[in-house]
C-alpha cells in the first residue's frame, strides 16, 4: 500500500509556510503537527545565526520550574473527562481567562492608587529601581499571560492544617499566600480533628505559563483539594459522593466571608450537594442563590475537570495595583522585564521579536527552545529591551465588597462615604477567633465543631468591617487583617 505523508517546505523568499503533499511507500501515515511555525524574514534569519546574546539569570527562571512535579497533579483521563462533558453538556463552562475584567470590578474606575497611594510616583520609581524586594509581591499581567516579582511560596503547616503537594508550583502573592491560610485555618479553628487540607498547585517562582493550565500565571490562584474523613484522598471519579461535606461547606464559607475570593471553580455535581447541605443546615437560599445560582455573577462557577478540587482564585489589589504602576517601569530592571505571550495563528518567532522590541536569541534562550517552531496556544516569556508600548495591562481594580450572610450583614457596620482614618494593624492572633459559620446542627462524620460558642456566630467578626469599598490611602481587604504566616512565608 502507498501512503501520503507530509514534506513542510519553507520558502523564506516569500516568507511564507507552504505544505505540500507526497507520495511514499514507507510506513502509515504519522499524525501531523497541527500549528506550522512560518519561516522567519531574511534579517532574522542573519540574526538568528548570529552569537546569542547573554541574559541575566533570572529570565530563564520563568520557565524553568514549568516542568517539575506535575505528577503530583490529579488530571483526569480523556475518558473521565468525555463523561463529565457530555453528563454536564447543557451546564456552562467559567472561562479561566480574565476576559470578565476588561472593566473596574464594581464599572467605577479609581482616579489614582487606593491600595498603594502611600507611595509616590517618584517613590515607587526609586524603590523599583534600587530595591524591587522593598516593594513587596507584584501581580504582573493577567492570569492567562503574567508572571510575579517576589513571589511567596505556601510553607508547610506546622500544626498540620494543611499539605503542600508540590512546593515548587506553591508561589504566589503575599496576599494569596494569606487567604489560603486564613480560610482553612478557620475551617481548624471549627473542626480541630479535620485532616490537612492538600494545597496543590500555585504559580511557578517566576510566574508564567504552567502547564496544563490555562491560568496560574500571576500568583492569584490556586488548587485546592477537597477534605474527605480522612487526610488521604478518595480517588474516584465522583467525587463528590465521598468527601466530607460539613468540612468542605465550612472551607467554602471562610472563603466567601474572610477572603476576596474572585471566583471558585468546581464542577456542578459537587456544586450541587455543598448546596443542598448548606441549605439542610439552614443558611439562607437567597445568600447561597448568590453564590450558586446568580449566574455570571456567582462567586461559584462550574469548570470541566474540577470534580476533585477546588479553583480559587483572588482578587490582590495591593499586588494588582503595584502590577499596573510597575509596567512602564519594567525596562528599569533588565532582568524583570519580560512580557507573556500566547502564540496565536501567523505567529513567527521573528515577528513576536519585533512586536515586542526583543530579538529572536533572547526568546529562544528564555523559553529553552532549540528551534523556531511554535504551537498555537504556547506561552512565551518574551525578554524586552525597553519599555513596551503594546504590552495590555489589566484595567484598574475596585475591590467589591465580600460576600456576607443575612447574619453577619446585620451586624457589619454602615460603609464609609468619605475618606477614613488610619485602623489600627489587627493583631495576628485576632483571626482565629472570628466565628466563620454559622450554627452546625447536622454532621457528615467528618468532624466535630470545636465548640458552641465557636459555632454560634452571636458575635460579629471583625472582616465585614474590611467590605467598604478602598478608600485613597487605605489598603481596604488586604492582608493587614489577615493572619500573618511567619518567617518561613518569606523564604
Amino acid at each position: 500500500m502507498r501512503s501520503t505523508s507530509w514534506i513542510i517546505l519553507l520558502l523564506c523568499a516569500g516568507c511564507t509556510a507552504h505544505v505540500v503533499p507526497t507520495v511514499s511507500p514507507s510506513k502509515a501515515t504519522a499524525p501531523v503537527q497541527a500549528a506550522v511555525q512560518p519561516a522567519l524574514a531574511p534579517a532574522a534569519s542573519q540574526e538568528a545565526a548570529a552569537t546569542p546574546e547573554p541574559l541575566p539569570e533570572a529570565v530563564t527562571q520563568v520557565v524553568e520550574h514549568n516542568d517539575a512535579a506535575l505528577a503530583a497533579a490529579e488530571t483526569p483521563t480523556e475518558s473521565e473527562e468525555a463523561a463529565d462533558d457530555e453528563e454536564l453538556a447543557d451546564t456552562p463552562d467559567a472561562d479561566e481567562g480574565e476576559a470578565s475584567e476588561a472593566t473596574a470590578a464594581n464599572g467605577v474606575a479609581p482616579n489614582g492608587p487606593l491600595y498603594t497611594a502611600e507611595l509616590s510616583d517618584e517613590q515607587l520609581t526609586e524603590m523599583w529601581k534600587k530595591d524591587p524586594a522593598t516593594l513587596g509581591s507584584i501581580s504582573v499581567g493577567f492570569v492567562e499571560s503574567g508572571r510575579m516579582v517576589n513571589a511567596v511560596r505556601v510553607p508547610q503547616s506546622e500544626n498540620n492544617d494543611w499539605i503542600v503537594v508540590s512546593p515548587e508550583l506553591a508561589w504566589g502573592t503575599k496576599e494569596t499566600v494569606d487567604y489560603i491560610a486564613t480560610a482553612i485555618r478557620e475551617v481548624r479553628a471549627q473542626y480541630p480533628k479535620a485532616p490537612p487540607l492538600r494545597v496543590n498547585q500555585l504559580s511557578s517562582r517566576e510566574g508564567g505559563y504552567l502547564r496544563p493550565h490555562k491560568s496560574h500565571q500571576n500568583g492569584r490562584d490556586v488548587d485546592l483539594g477537597f477534605y474527605y474523613p480522612t487526610a488521604e484522598p478518595v480517588r474516584v471519579r465522583a467525587r463528590e459522593n465521598h468527601i466530607d461535606l460539613e468540612l468542605n461547606w465550612a472551607l467554602l464559607k471562610a472563603l466567601a466571608i474572610h477572603t476576596d475570593a474572585q471566583m471558585i471553580l468546581v464542577d456542578k455535581r459537587v456544586q450541587k450537594v455543598l448546596y443542598d447541605y448548606a441549605l439542610r443546615k439552614g443558611e439562607s437560599k437567597e445568600w447561597l442563590d448568590s453564590l450558586f445560582n446568580a449566574g455570571a455573577k456567582s462567586l461559584v462557577k462550574h469548570a470541566r475537570g474540577h470534580r476533585d478540587h477546588f479553583h480559587v482564585r483572588f482578587f490582590n489589589p495591593r499586588a494588582q495595583e503595584l502590577g499596573r504602576r510597575v509596567a512602564p517601569l519594567l525596562a528599569l530592571q533588565p532582568d524583570k522585564n519580560i512580557q507573556m505571550h500566547r502564540v496565536r495563528s501567523g505567529d513567527t518567532v521573528g515577528g513576536i521579536a519585533l512586536r515586542y522590541g526583543s530579538s529572536i536569541n533572547s526568546i529562544k534562550k528564555a523559553n529553552r527552545m532549540r528551534g523556531v517552531f511554535l504551537r498555537i496556544g504556547q506561552v512565551l516569556a518574551v525578554p524586552l529591551r525597553g519599555p513596551c508600548t503594546r504590552c495590555p495591562v489589566p484595567p484598574p481594580l475596585v475591590l467589591p465588597p465580600r460576600r456576607l450572610p443575612p447574619e453577619l450583614e446585620q451586624q457589619a457596620p454602615a460603609v464609609a462615604t468619605k475618606q477614613a482614618p488610619a485602623a489600627e494593624p489587627q493583631a495576628p492572633e485576632a483571626v482565629p477567633a472570628q466565628p466563620a459559620v454559622a450554627s452546625q446542627t447536622e454532621s457528615t462524620g467528618g468532624s466535630a465543631p470545636a465548640s458552641a460558642d465557636t459555632a454560634t456566630g452571636t458575635q460579629a467578626p471583625e472582616v465585614p468591617a474590611q467590605q467598604e469599598p478602598a478608600v485613597q490611602g487605605s489598603p481596604a481587604n488586604t492582608s493587614a487583617a489577615i493572619m500573618q504566616m511567619g518567617p518561613a512565608a518569606s523564604r
